[in-house]
């Protein structure tokens, strides 16, 4: 399995054609997309059209999905996001802390275009499903 960042998903919900939404159409099709809790609900979030969002909803639906956050995770999410900020890294936003140690914890390569993750990939293990990512 595989999890795919918001940046990735609103870019190939938009029509856009570029690699990162080649290897989703791709892991679509293969069936090895998963979906985290904290992606679906950017992804919903931003849609505006009732419409649209309810088709979006139900298709997304039907992947796998994993809760992203909870208990067990507060603590690897706080050493991930202190060990980059003693190597003068920090990372923006928390969703990003949350979806790359997810990811890392439970071995299961992301795919992203977000560069937030890249300190991730480089410090802490976490897997790109793209090579230079």
């Amino acid at each position: 399995m595989i999890l795919v960042d918001t940046s990735v998903w609103i870019d190939y919900l938009n029509g856009v054609e570029n690699p990162h939404t080649d290897a989703l159409d791709a892991g679509i099709v293969d069936g090895i997309v998963a979906m985290g809790d904290l992606i679906f609900l950017e992804i919903l979030q931003g849609i505006r059209d009732d419409r649209e969002y309810e088709l979006t909803r139900r298709s997304l639906e039907t992947l796998d999905h994993y809760e992203l956050f909870g208990h067990a995770m507060v603590g690897m999410c706080a050493e991930n996001f202190r060990a980059l900020r003693k190597r003068g890294i920090t990372i923006r936003k928390t969703a990003d802390v949350i979806i790359a140690s997810f990811c890392i914890e439970h071995q299961m390569p992301l795919l992203f275009t977000d560069r937030d993750f890249e300190p991730f990939v480089a410090h802490l293990g976490l897997r790109s499903v793209l090579p230079g990512d």
